[in-house]
């Protein structure tokens, strides 16, 4: 096994923070400040290396000069920088027994054989622009923890662990390992609610846990259900020449007649085939799996006789170039397979879509959402809304859709009905709420509603419509990250000075606190979409996205979605701007003497502002590096589709 550069800094950026919490044992009592200092280190330090991550993903950009796309700032991705082609060069240097690229930022290390698990980390477009957003909220919400004063060293503790758990679920490529990380999520952040949380935190931390844990099982039925799943025809040829050779080393018969066959090209390749029959691959391969459901899309759309023929004889022609011979016979037999059929591709891509819609969350999965963000203290509903939440439609886009496509596309409709109650239910809750964390919380749910949206509407024709949705969802889940972890920390700020977040109790906070009041404005109209702020670019493209969506029953069904999501932000603007009224406008003598923001919370909030206006003003910034490989997954789903 060679060394990898790139594995080293994955796997620094990804156990970093735990390494800092199991230093922390040794921290003695008293030693507090320390503590906060020493993890706040170990945060910018894991942003660090995540930096050092994203430079090398630049580097392996590659440009095709494209006139229209450099004129807009924006680089396409050549297809050697997917994840596949990756995947594909690594398999052949192993084989090859060549040392592996150091900067392909894709690596693998053997992890549980017996079971084909590995571990198993890659980045790119998609992953990287949320370990950026994760790395960068947890310095900032480890700044907005110095006000916790009970049990520091614990909390600092599951604080770590928690980003550990974020980070590795990000940069998973395989399934068992991404469900791992996915758990090891669920117990701090449950104990981070229940110990440091409001009054009723403990029945809050135990509906986050069970709602989550529901979700978990869901995802686990359709990991087992892909595990058993024979792969060999979309698996890397290196993967299953190893699996033949270990077949023939075992087998006495197969070995002499190997050895007989010496040059005898045709010869190899009878006692290749012979070994191959005796092959099963099973696996958790993210990238292997998407393979296989691409071929499964590609064969249920194929209802005649000769076009199914032609489709297996292109993956037997494609396994005699890779030295796997295999018959049509054989290859329809494992398309006879239940991962083959629509009834799985719909059950499966509802277990995954119930697991990760209830963390998104997703209408009716959201009412833990609420009771969580009330009762967590003001850094952990940082984290919860601006990554937790992002897991969702991370775990939509990186495996629901690459692995079910068939069900994907065939529910579109239904999802884009989910998408657009969330955005409408989610801020009419909002602008009926009097608790303000509960309305930033029920604010929340209707914006990760345009990120449902602009994922769901996968159009009939025109993958470019469907990209600007994908992309839209993608900058949605940054923005909102960041403006929700804005509004929430400016909530916490008032909050530790008034002691209560009664909306109608407020009223005159801007006479006091200025600085405080005008920052605050800022981070809430960026959630509210305005223009030239960063809330805008995202939901201005997922409305241009389902502008152009349409089913052969409702052909008009994208307008009216568009439609309604765009007056939507009118409602928005409604509550956001009536909570600016009651919170800052007037006079209150009640709140005269109130200090105005700190220097620790500045440091805290003003690169949330920075980054809200500039990712506002030049979308292009982000859009460059993670457009090419969102825009190349919606080119191979569109492609599987026709």
């Amino acid at each position: 096994m060679f060394f990898e550069y790139d594995l080293l800094l994955m796997t620094l950026c990804i156990f970093i923070p735990s390494v800092f919490a199991l230093a922390l044992l040794f921290f003695p009592s008293g030693s507090e400040e320390y503590m906060r200092w020493f993890s706040l280190t170990g945060t910018v330090v894991t942003f660090v290396i995540s930096s050092f991550v994203f430079i090398d993903y630049l580097r392996m950009l590659d440009n095709n000069n494209d006139p229209a796309l450099m004129g807009a700032g924006i680089k396409r991705a050549d297809k050697k920088t997917t994840l596949m082609e990756r995947a594909s060069a690594a398999a052949k240097a192993e084989a090859e027994n060549k040392p592996f690229a150091n900067d392909d930022l894709h690596a693998r290390f053997p992890w549980i054989s017996r079971f084909n698990i590995e571990y198993y980390i890659g980045v790119d477009g998609i992953s990287m622009a949320m370990i950026l957003l994760t790395t960068v909220l947890f310095v900032l919400s480890m700044i907005a923890s110095w006000g916790i004063e009970k049990y520091v060293k614990g909390y600092c503790m599951l604080f770590l662990i928690l980003e550990t758990g974020v980070l590795g679920t990000f940069f998973s490529l395989d399934f068992f390992l991404f469900y791992i990380f996915w758990e090891v999520m669920l117990l701090p952040m449950y104990f981070l609610i229940g110990v440091w949380g409001g009054k009723n935190r403990e029945y809050a931390a135990i509906k986050f846990f069970l709602y989550t844990l529901f979700g978990s099982i869901f995802i686990l039925i359709a990991l087992l259900g892909f595990y058993f799943t024979d792969v060999q025809d979309f698996a890397n040829k290196e993967t299953l020449n190893a699996k033949a050779a270990e077949v023939i080393a075992r087998n006495p018969a197969l070995k002499k007649a190997q050895d007989a066959a010496k040059n005898d090209a045709a010869a190899k390749a009878r006692v290749m085939a012979a070994a191959l029959t005796k092959v099963e691959i099973h696996s958790f391969d993210l990238i292997v799996l998407a393979r296989t459901g691409a071929a499964a899309m590609e064969w249920m759309h194929l209802t005649d006789t000769k076009a199914r023929d032609k489709f297996l004889q292109k993956i037997v022609d494609q396994r005699a170039r890779d030295g796997n011979p295999t018959t049509k016979e054989a290859v329809e037999k494992r398309m006879s397979q239940t991962f083959f059929t629509p009834t799985f591709q719909y059950v499966m891509f509802l277990f995954l879509f119930v697991g990760f819609a209830i963390k998104v969350p997703i209408f009716p999965f959201h009412t833990w959402l609420p009771d969580a963000h009330v009762e967590a203290p003001t850094p952990i509903s940082m984290i919860l809304a601006g990554i937790l939440l992002k897991l969702g439609g991370y775990g939509i886009l990186r495996i629901a859709y690459p692995i079910c496509p068939w069900a994907a596309h065939a529910l579109a409709w239904y999802l884009c009905i989910l998408a657009m109650i969330n955005i409408i239910y989610g801020a009419f809750a909002a602008m009926a709420q009097a608790d303000f964390k509960k309305l930033v919380a029920y604010s929340s749910i209707s914006h990760m509603g345009y990120v449902l949206l602009g994922i769901a509407v996968w159009p009939q024709t025109g993958e470019q419509y469907w990209a600007w949705g994908m992309n839209g969802a993608m900058y949605q889940m940054i923005a909102h990250g960041i403006s929700s972890a804005g509004m929430f920390f400016c909530v916490g700020v008032i909050y530790d000075r008034a002691h209560h977040r009664n909306l109608d109790n407020f009223r005159g906070l801007y006479e006091p606190m200025p600085l405080y009041g005008g920052i605050s404005a800022l981070i809430f109209f960026a959630a509210l979409g305005l223009p030239g702020l960063c809330g805008f670019v995202g939901e201005f493209m997922v409305v241009l996205s389902a502008w152009n969506f349409s089913t052969p029953e409702y052909p008009n069904a994208g307008k009216i979605f568009a439609v309604l999501s765009a007056l939507t932000v009118v409602i928005t603007a409604a509550y956001i701007l009536w909570t600016l009224q009651r919170v800052y406008f007037g006079t209150n003598d009640a709140y005269k003497d109130y200090p105005d923001i700190t220097v620790r919370e500045l440091l805290c909030v003003i690169p949330l502002a920075i980054l809200a206006i500039v990712l506002g003003i030049l979308p292009a910034l982000v859009l460059q590096w993670m457009e090419p490989h969102v825009t190349f997954f919606v080119d191979s789903l569109m492609q599987i589709r026709t």
